[in-house]
């Protein structure tokens, strides 16, 4: 009799097995359909393009538009980071204008305003508006309305170099998705990020330093904003005194995450579709201007896009990728 227990047992242990490994499976397929919820619309783009202009599909054309999207691209990695812990930080865009001209000052609002939401339990939104405000009187009172220019070489080299054909930009931006997105699959911390987003209180529950991970991770937000906004500056040779929160960059950098799976709510997104985002939304800005599509049309078909795309994703990738 024990041994018929015995091995029902393992007949149970092993049919549980096998499950767990089915889930496992069916989850990972899930997890990559949702990463790749972007392509067809990519690819559909990339055909519009190449049918309405010749010039869409040339080499100079592409490292053209990689060197644009670039300084976008390192913003919203910062700005994913910050929504897969449950937070939200507008203060990015005025960070990205600032920065190249006071770069050495930058780290201490970016660490001030971590603390006033994690250990002063401010609320994240408006705390982050009215650091946006702050910075942005700050970088155009410090300008005084001007663009300063003819930057040194060694300033605008991230923004502005090329390595044979390829732009420097590009080639950091797209080092910096890489990292990150192995950072959170494989580090503890990256883990950590995805657990706070989840369920705080569980995260603390399971000995997880959350004060300390959410705090670092606006700290490396508002770097990351710093090297997208040089990378800007040197690309055009100028600080201009808009940019970043007089150019509403910020509307970009959450339309990049956000349709590029990054949950508003925390806890679920990945550097894939981030990516996915940022260069959808460059194509359409490239297919536009080679089109010269009049400036008052440009918001009205970028935002007929994005949700265009939202739907495709919600429709391929599923429920998750389009919240």
């Amino acid at each position: 009799m024990s041994e018929t227990k015995d091995n029902m047992a393992a007949l149970a242990a092993d049919v549980e097995s096998a499950l767990e490994r089915k889930r496992s499976k069916s989850a990972a397929a899930i997890s990559w359909i949702r990463e790749a919820a972007l392509l067809p619309v990519l690819v559909v783009l990339i055909v519009v393009g190449a049918l309405l202009n010749p010039h869409f599909l040339t080499v100079s054309n592409f490292t053209g538009l990689g060197q644009q999207i670039s300084s976008l691209g390192v913003v919203v990695v910062g700005e994913s980071l910050i929504l897969l812990i449950g937070g939200m930080d507008l203060s990015l865009e005025s960070i990205y204008g600032l920065a190249p001209m006071l770069a050495a000052w930058l780290i201490v609002p970016a660490a001030s305003f971590g603390l006033l939401i994690v250990k002063g339990r401010l609320n994240g939104f408006i705390v982050t508006l009215g650091m946006t405000i702050l910075l942005a009187g700050i970088q155009d009172g410090i300008a005084k309305g001007q663009s300063p220019f003819n930057l040194p070489p060694e300033f605008s080299y991230l923004g502005s170099a090329y390595w044979g054909k390829i732009p420097v930009s590009l080639v950091v931006t797209a080092a910096i998705f890489v990292v990150t997105g192995l950072f959170l699959r494989y580090h503890r911390t990256g883990r950590a990020i995805y657990a706070i987003g989840g369920n705080r209180e569980a995260a603390r529950a399971a000995g997880i330093k959350v004060a300390r991970v959410r705090i670092g991770v606006y700290v490396a937000g508002g770097l990351l904003a710093a090297i997208g906004g040089w990378m800007e500056a040197g690309r055009v040779s100028s600080v201009a005194a808009s940019q970043g929160y007089g150019e509403g960059i910020i509307f970009a950098v959450f339309a990049a995450a956000v349709i590029g799976g990054v949950s508003l709510q925390g806890g679920k997104g990945n550097m894939v579709g981030a990516a996915s985002g940022v260069i959808l939304l460059g194509v359409v800005q490239n297919i536009l201007f080679l089109e010269n599509a009049p400036n008052y049309w440009i918001d009205a078909i970028d935002g007929a896009v994005i949700l265009v795309a939202l739907i495709l994703a919600r429709v391929i990738g599923g429920e998750a990728s389009a919240e």
